[in-house]
């Protein structure tokens, strides 16, 4: 304040408020992580049989991507806890209940999107998400967009 003060510059006044705000959107910006799977016990030991007994036809590529048939896999659990960026992880029922809206998001599971204080937008599409094969790869593409 004594800066702002003492230079009485409105550019300067305006640079410092467009950086804060710059930096609160930052921090206001959450990664959601929608699984294309309903939550709950019966539907987890599901889930976990059916990527055992079946792994080719499992339709959750992004469950694929970051857990095992019944544990978060290391690579992604370490990037996961390690990530400064706000990140959420929901079921598509989970979902559906609380980012109900009068608009209806219409959605293709799984997908990633990016809430920001106005919006939800797509930040990792359904069709990208499928072609990954490892954690790693979902990694980098977090990494190279969150930049």
């Amino acid at each position: 304040m004594f800066v702002i003060k003492m230079l009485g510059s409105r550019l300067f006044k305006d640079i410092i408020f467009s950086y804060f705000s710059i930096m609160t959107h930052q921090n206001a910006y959450k990664l959601l992580f929608i699984y294309n799977a309903n939550s709950g016990l019966r539907n987890t030991l599901l889930d976990g049989a059916h990527k055992i007994l079946s792994p080719s036809t499992y339709a959750c590529s992004l469950c694929d991507l970051t857990y095992g048939a019944l544990t978060e896999k290391k690579v992604w659990k370490q990037f996961r806890t390690a990530n400064k960026m706000q990140m959420e992880f929901l079921h598509k029922d989970e979902f559906s209940r609380q980012y109900a809206s009068k608009f209806g998001y219409k959605f293709t599971f799984p997908i990633i999107l990016i809430a920001t204080p106005n919006a939800l937008e797509v930040f990792v599409t359904p069709e990208e998400i499928n072609a990954l094969e490892k954690a790693e790869d979902l990694i980098a593409v977090i990494q190279k967009r969150s930049k």
